[in-house]
């Protein structure tokens, strides 16, 4: 099995945060990744993976909500 390495702008999945980011850069094995959405970076160091049809959504929508309330 390959392992998984992102894009910059690729939505990835990382397991430590139980998160979805947006892959914004990286340096050596370490990933910079932000919430869907805008928000603060975290860094990632893995395991990443791609996300799941229920985890996209669960991002989007919880994007949707912040917009309403006015946090984004």
């Amino acid at each position: 099995m390959s392992e998984f390495t992102p894009e910059v702008g690729e939505l990835v999945y990382d397991e430590a945060a139980r998160q979805v980011g947006e892959v914004m850069g990286h340096e050596g094995p370490r990933f910079q990744l932000r919430p869907v959405g805008g928000g603060r970076e975290w860094d990632a160091s893995g395991p990443l993976r791609p996300p799941t049809d229920a985890e996209r959504l669960s991002a989007g929508v919880a994007m949707a909500n912040a917009r309403s309330r006015g946090e984004l």
